[in-house]
C-alpha cells in the first residue's frame, strides 16, 4: 500500500513526528543510550527523572524499531490528509499523553524487573493509528500466498506486529497502550474529537515542512479542460463508458462504492494513473477541505 500522494504532501505534523523520532533515535543512538531511553519504574517512582518522557517519547531502542516505525509514521500520514493538520495534531496529543499514563499505571502494577525499562518510541501514536486503520482504510485488492488469503492491509500489519513483539512485554505493553489510546480516541471521550488546537501551533509545524513540497494535488480539478488530464481522458469522461473488461471501469467501481460519484472518481484515476489507493486517499482529502 502507498499510503496516498508520494511525500509528505498536507502532512507537516507527520513530518515533523517522523523527523523528531529520527534525530532523537540516531542522537542517543551515537551515544549508546539505547537501553536507556524507555521508562521504568525506579525512573517513574523512583527518582522521578521526568526527562525519561521526552526520550521516551520519541526515541527508539534500536535501528530495526526506528525503521519499523518510521515507515508506519509515514504510512499513516493518509490520515492527517483525512481530518487535516490540527485535528491531527489532537489526536497526537491524546494517543501519546493516554499511552504514556497507560505504561505508567502499567508499571505500577506489574513492577516486574523483565518490564524495565519499556521500549521507548512513538508507540502510543503509531498504534492508535491503527484503529482509524482498521476502521477506515478500505481493503482494495485481495491476493494467496502459500494458500494464505491476504490483501493490501496486510503488509501494514505484519509491520505492526514486527514493532509489537520486538522487545516481547516491553514493546507489547507500549503497544497495547497505543491500541486503547486509539479506541478511546474513536468513542469520542470527553468529546475529544471536538477539539481543536490553536491556529498558531500547526501552523509553526507547517513552517517547518519543506517549502518546495508539491502542491499539485491540493484540490481535484473541476472542468474537463483541466492540463492535469490528457484530452483522451478528458473524453472518456464526457460520456465514453468504458466495458466491465475494461480494468478502469472495476477502480471506478470501486471508488462508487466507497461512496464517492463517478465523475469525481474518474478524475482522481486519471490524475493517478488508475492506482485506487491514491485516487481514494485524493477524493477523501478533497472532502475535508
Amino acid at each position: 500500500m502507498s499510503g496516498g500522494l508520494p511525500g509528505f504532501h498536507n502532512a507537516p505534523v507527520s513530518r515533523a513526528v517522523v523527523v523528531a523520532a529520527a534525530l532523537f533515535s540516531v542522537a542517543f543512538g551515537f551515544r549508546g543510550r539505547f537501553l536507556d531511553l524507555g521508562l521504568s519504574y525506579e525512573n517513574v517512582y523512583g527518582k522521578l527523572r521526568i526527562w525519561k518522557l521526552i526520550t521516551s517519547l520519541f526515541a527508539f531502542s534500536s535501528t530495526p524499531e526506528l525503521i519499523f516505525g518510521a515507515a508506519l509514521l509515514y504510512y499513516f500520514r493518509v490520515f492527517e490528509r483525512q481530518i487535516g493538520s490540527n485535528k491531527y495534531s489532537v489526536f497526537i496529543v491524546f494517543s501519546t499523553a493516554v499511552s504514556v499514563l497507560l505504561q505508567i499505571l502499567s508499571l505500577a502494577y506489574l513492577k516486574g524487573p523483565s518490564l524495565n525499562p519499556l521500549t521507548s518510541g512513538p508507540y502510543g501514536l503509531i498504534f492508535a493509528s491503527y484503529i482509524p486503520f482498521f476502521f477506515d482504510i478500505p481493503i482494495t485488492t485481495k491476493f494467496r500466498i502459500f494458500g494464505l488469503r491476504l490483501s493490501d492491509k496486510s503488509f501494514i500489519y505484519l509491520a505492526g506486529l514486527q514493532l509489537l513483539f520486538s522487545s516481547g512485554w516491553r514493546s507489547i505493553i507500549p503497544g497495547l497502550s497505543g491500541i486503547l489510546a486509539g479506541l478511546l480516541y474513536r468513542l469520542n471521550i470527553f468529546g475529544i474529537r471536538r477539539l481543536k488546537l490553536p491556529d498558531s501551533m500547526t501552523s509553526l509545524l507547517s513552517r517547518f515542512s519543506c517549502p518546495f513540497l508539491n502542491n499539485s494535488y491540493q484540490r481535484l480539478p473541476v472542468t474537463e479542460n483541466d492540463g492535469n488530464i490528457p484530452s483522451n481522458q478528458t473524453r472518456q469522461t464526457e460520456g465514453v463508458h468504458p466495458t466491465t473488461e475494461d480494468p478502469m471501469e472495476s477502480s471506478i467501481a470501486t471508488l462508487v462504492s466507497m461512496g464517492f460519484d463517478r465523475g469525481s472518481a474518474i478524475r482522481a484515476l486519471a490524475l493517478t494513473n488508475y492506482d485506487v489507493n491514491l485516487a481514494s486517499n485524493i477524493l477523501l482529502e478533497a472532502q475535508s477541505m
